[in-house]
């Protein structure tokens, strides 16, 4: 569960977005992508085409957090990211440990998270210290592409997130390329929500983060996401 001290935080003010009406979109407007992770980044690969008729591009390696990623454009400015452990690294860092043991066990795929873009994440992160939420600072990220060009991002992370219920927080480089303007196209993202067994303090609680995601109620917690794409619907949960 959140913590007392998170959940009084969150709901009483907004990080994100200043405080007037508020509206629930099918899909987040902040939202940047979703992780869907597997144990083999060529089986995640074929399990997404076979259901949509589109096939993700390598995307690169994460040094030092012992991953690999094929990407999908989900529209603009959003995309869908093919996770998994990448054989050829030994030097993990210990903060990447934990997420890459979890993709080890991942059969067939399922959704793991998913990231926003408040825009200056430096800002999040001193609204955060204010309300004394703990979070992990600011990481500096990069991932290097078949062609050699290198990205740079900065995340964020919730120290509690629900076990990926809330997203963390991404900020790319000024002169990184967006991954959805460059990858594979023919997708889109048709809806995203969170559902949980108490769906009204999970809605409090990103709503205090400044995201409109539609939080319903369900059985057990999970994600789900909703994408179009030639073959038709294709859903996806974690």
């Amino acid at each position: 569960m959140i913590s007392r001290r998170l959940f009084l935080a969150l709901t009483g003010c907004t990080i994100l977005a200043p405080p007037f009406a508020w509206s629930v979109e099918e899909v987040p407007a902040l939202l940047d992508h979703v992780l869907l992770g597997c144990s083999d980044l060529d089986r995640g690969i074929a399990f997404v085409e076979e259901r949509t008729g589109v096939r993700a591009a390598v995307g690169g390696v994460h040094p030092g957090r012992g991953t690999r990623n094929a990407l999908v454009s989900l529209g603009e400015r959003r995309y869908l990211e093919i996770i998994a452990p990448d054989p050829k690294q030994s030097d993990i860092q210990p903060w990447a440990v934990q997420q890459l043991t979890h993709l080890k066990e991942l059969t067939p795929p399922r959704l793991i998270g998913w990231a926003v873009h408040p825009g200056d994440i430096e800002a999040v992160a001193r609204r955060l210290r204010e309300l004394g939420v703990a979070f992990q600072e600011p990481r500096p990220g990069s991932r290097s592409r078949p062609d050699g060009h290198v990205l740079k991002w900065k995340s964020l992370s919730l120290a509690n997130d629900r076990h990926g219920l809330l997203p963390f927080f991404i900020e790319w480089d000024a002169n990184s390329v967006h991954p959805s303007a460059d990858a594979p196209r023919g997708c889109h993202l048709e809806r995203f929500a969170i559902v949980d067994p108490d769906p009204s303090e999970l809605s409090r609680t990103s709503r205090g983060l400044g995201i409109d995601v539609l939080v319903e109620r369900g059985e057990r917690p999970q994600l789900c996401a909703r994408i179009g794409s030639p073959k038709g619907k294709f859903e996806l949960s974690s």
